[in-house]
């Protein structure tokens, strides 16, 4: 028995993961990945690199992610506070390209999404500070390292703050159709198999 409950979002290739919390007068216990479970969702690639960001209130962190041959996946999970999680489809040819999926992940409903290559990614912080970790299927590469304007018109995100906080890189990143983005659908569900869910 699996302790995880996989859904595929609108964009079919975006999986939110749900794990079994396990409670008692102690406190909690949950498995946040399982190589076996996961590939049997789908989502067989190997995860070579953790991260954990910390960050205050409407801080905005995105869009980003790494061109091939670095392009990553990302499993992402809200440790304390709550973001609104957004992943982007820039696979060209793809029937979802420019779209978008938000989803809260908060420290309360420990929920993860996993975001494939072929996407853009970030997220907005929701409370006044939050820590956020994320496994990755590529190491980071400076080289590689890409980003989309985070309130880029014709994606339309629908962010819940107007004037989020932003770096000074993220601030200056080019629209979707300037970026430099080497993702091309290949009809099978893109950059990864499609989970099987």
């Amino acid at each position: 028995m699996s302790n995880f409950e996989f859904t595929r979002l609108a964009i079919p290739d975006l999986v939110l993961i749900k794990p079994r919390i396990f409670k008692d007068d102690r406190g909690f216990f949950l498995e946040t990945y399982k190589y076996a479970d996961f590939a049997n969702a789908g989502i067989s690639e190997v995860f070579v690199q953790d991260n954990h960001s910390k960050s205050s209130g409407h801080v905005l962190r995105g869009l980003h992610y790494q061109k091939d041959p670095f392009a990553q996946g990302k499993l992402v999970k809200c440790l304390k506070g709550s973001v609104y999680d957004v992943g982007v489809d820039i696979r060209k040819g793809s029937p979802f390209y420019g779209k978008w999926v938000g989803v809260e992940l908060n420290e309360e409903n420990n929920l993860m999404i996993y975001v494939p290559a072929g996407f853009a990614h970030g997220f907005l912080l929701l409370s006044e500070s939050a820590e956020v970790a994320y496994k990755c299927t590529k190491e980071y590469s400076p080289e590689h390292d890409r980003g989309i304007i985070w309130n880029d018109p014709d994606i339309a995100v629908e962010w819940p703050v107007s004037e989020p906080v932003l770096s000074g890189k993220d601030s200056m990143h080019p629209r979707l159709k300037e970026a430099d983005n080497n993702f091309i659908y290949d009809g099978s569900g893109g950059a990864m198999p499609r989970p099987r869910i």
